[in-house]
């Protein structure tokens, strides 16, 4: 089968590669559809940030050159012989989170974790195996599109969670890029009054505004944290750093009202400097969200099956799996007026 396979920087393949073979408790899933996400760019940009490379994974036992791909969706074409739960011919989401399981799903993830299409073979390819407890069965108002979206929208309903966002708080949202944007609908689901988006691209804020944000600002033309305090002259409720550079961390914690809270999204690909003086000055408090639980994962499910959240118009193209490099990785790196890629495999709605 056709696969897109990570070896290094600047260096994924397209390769004829075979199916391992299917445990008993994992499903085969012929994959629809499957989205490029932020740390796929990583990876490809300046990795391996995640993907191992001199020894196997504890969950996985995979090393480099590996299948990527964590977003997305398919229909069920063989279960294991230990499967109870699903059957072939079910349309689902997959769950790319392995965890060891042992502790209570708040603190699982942080107990060490690994993904599907990142530590192990994903779903850049034809047909890809999971774990029966990371499939997710798809209602039928959601399209298997939609289902390539579960992933990174249930990333934006975590960081929600974690900054236990009020009804009614004020929100700014550092970075307009595929996450930051989904930030902004989960935002705006659960209540936000106020949700400011900075970014350095016109383009970019045009989207956020279409989803929802309430105001945009170019922290490129303008000083952005006058800019937010001239909306909220306090200083926001929650900011969510979602660019993953240094200027953003300082000035989301500059733009928090005083024992407000700040929630790092972001992947940050290098250590940056930083002195913790600045955080004591202001009182905010920090806190970081990496993932989702399951409970998260199902509930992101439920509320796109209901049209509660609406992720879909942060698709801004679809791309066969033979271009995923000049029209996928390199499109992301170079075009700003890109936000979600999909990629198409079987096609199927």
């Amino acid at each position: 089968m056709k696969a897109a396979v990570w070896y290094g920087e600047k260096d994924i393949r397209i390769e004829e590669r075979e199916l391992k073979a299917l445990k008993t408790d994992e499903v085969t899933v012929r994959v629809a559809w499957a989205g490029i996400c932020g740390s796929d760019l990583h990876e490809y940009q300046e990795g391996p940030v995640f993907v191992p490379v001199n020894e196997p994974d504890q969950f996985t036992g995979e090393v480099a050159p590996l299948i990527m791909g964590h977003e997305f969706a398919g229909v069920i074409e063989k279960v294991g012989s230990e499967v109870t739960r699903f059957k072939v011919g079910d349309r689902v989401a997959i769950n790319p989170t392995l965890t060891h399981g042992i502790k209570p799903e708040a603190l699982d993830t942080y107990d060490g974790f690994s993904f599907i299409g990142l530590h192990g073979d994903g779903g850049f390819t034809t047909f890809a195996n999971a774990p029966e407890k990371q499939v997710y069965k798809l209602p039928e108002t959601m399209t298997l599109q939609d289902g390539a979206l579960v992933e990174p929208m249930a990333v934006a309903v975590q960081a929600i969670k974690e900054s236990e966002l009020l009804f009614g708080d004020t929100v700014a949202v550092f970075g307009a890029g595929p996450i930051g944007l989904l930030t902004v609908i989960a935002a705006k689901a659960a209540g936000a009054s106020k949700i400011i988006v900075l970014d350095l691209s016109a383009n970019r804020l045009e989207k956020a505004l279409e989803l929802g944000a309430t105001h945009a600002i170019n922290s490129g033309e303008v000083d952005g944290i006058q800019a937010i305090r001239d909306i909220v002259p306090g200083g926001v409720d929650v900011t969510f750093e979602v660019a993953g550079v240094a200027p953003t961390f300082k000035a989301a914690i500059d733009a928090t009202r005083a024992r407000g809270t700040m929630v790092i999204v972001s992947i940050f690909a290098r250590p940056i400097e930083w002195n913790p003086l600045h955080l004591t000055n202001t009182g905010v408090k920090i806190t970081s969200s990496i993932a989702y639980t399951p409970t998260t994962f199902q509930q992101t499910v439920d509320l796109m099956g209901t049209g509660q959240l609406k992720p879909q118009g942060i698709v801004t193209s679809q791309i066969v799996l033979d271009d995923i490099v000049s029209n996928g990785f390199e499109a992301l790196t170079n075009d700003k007026t890109q936000a979600k890629i999909l990629v198409e495999l079987s096609g199927e709605k």
